[in-house]
C-alpha cells in the first residue's frame, strides 16, 4: 500500500506557519503592487502644464497662463 504522507504538528506550530505564510504574502503583495503602480506611472505619466498647453494648440488655440491654470486646478478637484 502506498502511505500518504502524514505530519503531525502541534497547535502553535501550525499557527507559527500561518502567521509566516501571511507575513509573506503580505510583503509579496505589498512589493508586487508597489512594481506595478510604479510601471503604470511610468507608461502613463500624470497630466502637467505641459501637455495642457499641447492640447489647447492641437484644438487651434494659444492658451493663456490663466486657462492653463484653470484647466490644471479643475483637474485636480475632479481627482479628489
Amino acid at each position: 500500500m502506498l502511505k500518504i504522507l502524514t505530519v503531525d504538528l502541534e497547535v502553535g506550530a501550525l499557527i507559527g506557519i500561518i502567521i509566516g505564510v501571511l507575513v509573506v504574502g503580505l510583503l509579496v503583495g505589498f512589493f508586487g503592487a508597489r512594481w506595478f503602480f510604479k510601471r503604470q506611472l511610468q507608461k502613463n505619466p500624470p497630466i502637467n502644464e505641459n501637455m495642457i498647453r499641447a492640447m489647447f494648440m492641437q484644438m487651434g488655440r494659444k492658451p493663456s497662463e490663466s486657462q492653463v491654470r484653470a484647466v490644471m486646478n479643475s483637474m485636480k478637484r475632479n481627482a479628489k
